[in-house]
């Protein structure tokens, strides 16, 4: 059984420079490689392509990387709880690649698959099919989305062992299992990080196949992006 364990995260992140496209898991604040996230931040690399379903927050997730001016385009589904991300779109600092949300997983599953491309019938007829292929099948028109090339995917996963087989949990299931493999290195951030054999098998979400390094994190805030309450009644 090979090995995938790093010693951390600095090791996790070895080959990262600048110019690079990276895929990064998380759904809001749920599910995020903060770990990785702080160590792009720390190494300061610049001009990137961020494929994620969001932009996190204004001094949390990919936010930390927008504050220092490090990512060059966005490619989202959902970009609207973060003002810096705003303000970057707006004065033309940042490109902005809206896409919608079961596209933009389905163009992560098709990388993770080896697919060129799908058709999807989301967008035909509006702005998101502008000079794109469309075709009809069985009297409906779809629209060809070409699968995202990337060079890394960073993960966030509850428990993993050390050849890289990994569970989720809850909400943190989301785009970090379309993003394994779906990238030329998929980096993973665990929670729980065990030996080989520690695993119930059929409880494994992404076998560990789809990656090459993993790693135990240090530090996981577990956020929550919106909190609303209500007063408790007598």
């Amino acid at each position: 059984m090979i090995n995938k364990k790093v010693a951390n995260v600095d090791e996790a992140l070895q080959g990262v420079s600048d110019d690079m496209t990276f895929m990064l898991g998380g759904f809001g604040l749920s599910g995020i490689p903060e770990n990785a996230i702080a160590k792009l931040v720390d190494l300061n690399v610049k001009n990137l392509t961020c494929i994620s379903n969001n932009a996190g927050v204004d001094d949390f997730g990919l936010g930390l990387l927008l504050q220092q001016k490090q990512i060059k385009k966005m490619v989202s589904s959902y970009v609207g709880e973060n003002d810096e991300f705003e303000r970057q779109m707006l004065s033309g600092e940042l490109e902005v690649e809206l896409i919608p949300q079961g596209t933009l997983a389905e163009r992560c599953r098709a990388a993770q698959a080896g697919f060129p491309a799908i058709y999807t019938p989301a967008g035909f007829g509006t702005e998101v099919a502008e000079g794109k292929e469309t075709r009809e099948f069985d009297g409906k028109m779809y629209v060809l989305e070409h699968a995202f090339k990337a060079d890394f995917a960073f993960i966030k996963a509850w428990k993993g062992d050390e050849a890289g087989n990994l569970i989720f949990k809850g909400t943190a299931r989301n785009f970090n299992p379309n993003m394994c493999g779906a990238a030329k290195v998929t980096v993973v951030e665990v929670e729980e990080l065990l030996p080989v054999g520690s695993l119930d098998p059929n409880q494994i979400h992404i076998p560990g196949i789809f990656v090459q390094r993993i790693f135990k994190g240090e530090r996981f805030e577990k956020r929550i992006e919106q909190r609303t309450v209500r007063q408790r009644s007598n």
